[in-house]
């Protein structure tokens, strides 16, 4: 032990001379006569090389000087000058291992998979490797076989970081940032990642060794153990009222290695609601869609109608589930899922299809309507008009606080009886009687009286048909002139018969 510590001590100290000399460039090598070529910064191996037999000459010639200096055959001084040659070739070649080592550093992905977990997430899996397998074809290049070069590792990179990113450069996986002590040549290994977003393609970075760094942007691949296309849906509950559509967005993600034919098909809804499937896009009807290595999310969208009115299956309130089936074709034909059938979770996760659990709940609104048979009157002035009206719940919801409002011109008596229903159930009729009196002084011409509408069904608002009613008031005349003007005009009548009657006697 205390040997190993006395060759690491001298090997930082040597570390440390060979920065010193690396800023110093070529021009130590060329002080201490060691023979330099400018092309040894681009060839490393063989600069490696060329360090070395200097370094082995330069220690032979410092031991036989020793020897020589020993016998007293030579000076100090020569002496002196034969130690620091073999002094500045070991730092050069010192200098030069260190470059070879760092260089062959080098961390690559292997490969990058993506995959659904049970509970819906998506993983990521990275398989990391090293190239800094290069001892081998060192020792052989330039038989360099010595404990300082087995203690330096060069096909272990130490301290690898891997993180993921998007192309904002924001960390989508978790954890966060993942680290790996160290990675050995010839024993690739592996990082196990949850996508925070759903993405197809990732960035990935790392950095390893003495601050090494990569940034790759990598399109992950889908893994196909699972063997099924996973179905995802933002909606996966929405409420409907009875007679409408709801439409449930999709994506589809293969995790697959074949490319059969995938039927789209809806198992567990009642026959008396429809359902189809369409392209976002084109609005085309779908029924079953493929696969390409070009096209790996695709996205569609299930329509479903309700009926007009409740049925012993579709009961409003009531949440209706079912599953959306993405299965291969020979699969859909066998199971039939469409057929009815009570379906469940396990019984599909056995068949190895992909599917996703959906719901619908059915809900009524009540409609206000207001059936008027006449809407136009006629009166002579200070005349009240009497009007009836019917009025309609044509939803599928009771209507509560049913009120009946009329505007009318200034002045007038306006009322509506009954003013306010408590309640209106589903196809009720209930009849409102309106009275309207013109104000004293009312000159004639024709008048609008408007009648509001207005209730609640399942808390929410509905408002009916404003309906408008018309009366006519007609002009005043004075009677003593108009009994006068008759009385003249059946004198001057009976005068021109009796004139007649004797004209023709004559």
């Amino acid at each position: 032990m205390r040997q190993w510590h006395r060759g690491m001590t001298r090997w930082l100290a040597i570390a440390a001379v060979a920065v010193a000399a690396a800023s110093s460039g070529p021009w130590l090598g060329a002080q201490s006569g060691s023979f330099f070529n400018q092309r040894d910064d681009r060839y490393r191996v063989l600069g490696l090389k060329r360090a070395r037999e200097v370094y082995e000459a330069a220690r032979a010639e410092y031991e036989r000087t020793q020897r020589l200096a020993a016998d007293g055959q030579v000076a100090q001084r020569d002496l002196e000058r034969a130690r620091s040659s073999f002094a500045d070739a070991e730092v050069n070649y010192h200098q030069s291992l260190l470059a070879v080592l760092f260089e062959q550093q080098f961390v690559s992905v292997v490969s990058a998979s993506k995959s659904r977990a049970a509970d819906g997430s998506k993983r990521v899996r990275l398989k990391l490797a090293t190239t800094s397998g290069t001892s081998a074809e060192l020792r052989a290049l330039i038989g360099l076989d010595d404990a300082l070069f087995r203690s330096l590792q060069p096909d272990v990179v130490t301290n690898v970081y891997v993180s993921l990113a998007n192309e904002a450069g924001a960390i989508v996986g978790q954890p966060y940032e993942a680290k790996l002590d160290e990675l050995r040549f010839g024993a690739p290994r592996e990082v196990d990642f949850t996508l925070l977003v759903d993405l197809d393609a990732v960035t990935v970075n790392l950095i390893y060794g003495n601050g090494s760094s990569r940034t790759l942007k990598i399109y992950l691949q889908k893994d196909g153990g699972a063997n099924r296309v996973a179905v995802v849906s933002q909606q996966f509950s929405q409420e409907a009222e009875l007679g409408a559509t709801a439409s449930f967005d999709l994506t589809l993600e293969p995790f697959s290695q074949s490319a059969d034919t995938y039927a789209l098909e809806v198992a567990g809804l009642p026959a008396q609601i429809g359902r189809t499937f369409r392209d976002p896009a084109s609005t085309a009807r779908l029924s079953q869609l493929r696969f390409t290595e070009s096209v790996a999310t695709r996205r569609a969208a299930l329509e479903v109608s309700l009926p007009d009115r409740p049925t012993d299956e579709v009961k409003m309130d009531t949440p209706i589930p079912f599953f959306v089936v993405v299965a291969p074709r020979a699969v859909a034909e066998r199971e039939a899922f469409s057929a009815p059938r009570a379906w469940r979770e396990e019984g599909l996760a056995s068949l190895g299809v992909g599917f996703v659990r959906l719901e619908l709940v059915p809900r009524g609104r009540g409609r206000l309507l207001v059936r008027a048979p006449l809407l136009f009157h006629s009166v002579d002035p200070g005349e009240a008009v009497t009007a009836r009206l019917e009025v309609v719940n044509e939803g599928t919801r009771r209507l509560d606080s049913v009120e009946v409002k009329l505007d009318a011109p200034p002045g007038w008596e306006r009322v509506a009886e009954p003013a306010l229903l408590p309640a209106l159930g589903v196809g009720e009729e209930r009849p409102v009687e309106i009275r309207v009196r013109p104000a004293p002084g009312t000159a004639s011409g024709r008048y609008e009286v408007r009648v509001r509408t207005s209730a609640l069904s399942d808390n929410q608002p509905v408002t009916g048909e404003d309906k408008t009613l018309t009366v006519e008031i007609r002009p005043e005349g004075n009677t003593l002139a108009t009994v006068l003007l008759l009385i003249l005009l059946v004198g001057v009548v009976g005068g021109i018969v009796v004139l007649g009657i004797r004209l023709s006697r004559r």
